[in-house]
Order: C-alpha cells, then structure tokens, then sequence
C-alpha cells in the first residue's frame, strides 16, 4: 500500500510569525517525499538483487537513497506535529527537571538548542539518549546524516532556508526565536513521555524509570 502525506492545513492561520504562504509551500515539499519513498519501495520490489555491488548497482542505489525521503517523512511530521502552541501550556516540572539534569538548567537547554540551529542548514533534534537518560540536541546537516542510534526524538526542528526564508529571510536566528513560540509543548511532553517508557524497558545503565521524571 502507497504511502499517503498527512493533511496538516489545521496549521493554517494558527502560527505566529510563520505565514501560510511558507507553510503551503512547506507543505508541497513534505508531500514530495512521500512520492519520492513511494517510488523508491515500488522500483525495490523489481530490482536485481542477484549481484549487489558497494560501486554500483539499481538496487544498492535505492537502498543507500531510500532513507533520504523516509527521514525526510518522519522528521517533517514531526516537526508539523509539534507546532501550533496552545495558550495554557508550556514545559511542565518534568522536562524542565530533565532538561537541568542534562543541561545545568532549562535556558542552557534551549540556548543550546538555538545556537544548534544556527549551526546547521538542516534540522535540530532534542532528543533522549537511552543509554543516559539525557535530552541531547542533534544536528543534522541532511535527513540521513548526523543522527545518533538509541535516541528518541522529542522536540524537531527544521532549519532548511524553506522553512523560514520567505517570512526572514536570511534571519535563521529569528525563525528560530519563533519556533520556539509556536511550539506545542503537549506534543513534545507526550513524546517525552513516550520516550521514557521505552527508555525503562532498557538494560542496566539505560533511562531513569518514567515515573522518576514526574515531580
């Protein structure tokens, strides 16, 4: 079954600072992954896997390839996903406590996190590290390159100039500083909750239990 892109026009007239016209066309990017990955797994399914060669061949190719659109699926939904930011919600105790705990305090945290974005032209990850317990923030310069394994993402960041360049042009610090406004923070709570219960479930050494991040 083809893959669908998701309808995020709720977005729509919702954002501060991020115009429709940018999210429109953010939106026509985000579906052309779909299309992309989409025809990836069809031309997989008759590929030659008789001969599989480092150098090349079609079916190496499009493995090497295929995790470009799949990640550039992912990390755009959820990037999608945590915005639209709600009046009476903010970062509860929970992740203030556990951005302190990996940060010093919550502004190290999102200073962090910003001058991550500043460095990079591509995406921002806050993310927690399984095998600490820790939020750590990830730079990715493309989709597939610079993520780090036994992390799970809970807050995305997208830093590519279409995100941001027809509302700032090239102000990527601004962009950011609005992101952040925008920011849904049921989502990202959710997800952190999410990521401490795989967390427990892990070996000696793994992610504080996810009763212990809750005051």
């Amino acid at each position: 079954m083809e893959r669908q892109a998701r309808d995020y026009s709720h977005l729509l007239g919702r954002l501060t600072g991020i115009s429709d016209v940018t999210l429109k066309a953010h939106f026509g990017l985000y579906e052309g992954y779909v299309k992309a990955l989409n025809k990836i797994e069809t031309e997989l399914k008759s590929a030659d896997r008789g001969s599989p060669n480092y150098s090349y061949d079609a079916f190496s190719e499009l493995k090497r390839r295929m995790a470009v659109p799949f990640n550039g699926i992912t990390l755009h939904e959820m990037y999608f996903d945590n915005l639209g930011a709600t009046a009476d919600a903010g970062p509860d105790g929970a992740f203030e406590k556990l951005a302190a705990k990996s940060f010093g305090s919550y502004d190290a945290w999102l200073e962090d996190a910003k001058a991550t974005g500043v460095a990079t032209n591509g995406w921002v990850v806050t993310a927690l590290d399984l095998s600490t317990g820790r939020l750590n923030n990830l730079l990715l310069d493309e989709h597939h390159v610079g993520y780090t394994l036994a992390h799970v993402p809970v807050i995305v960041l997208d830093t590519w100039e279409h995100a941001f360049y027809k509302d700032f042009t090239s102000k990527r610090a601004d962009y950011i500083d609005c992101f952040f406004k925008n920011l849904n923070w049921g989502v990202v709570l959710g997800r952190l909750d999410a990521a401490a219960k795989i967390g427990g479930g892990a070996k000696a050494g793994a992610v504080v239990e996810h009763a212990q991040f809750r005051e």
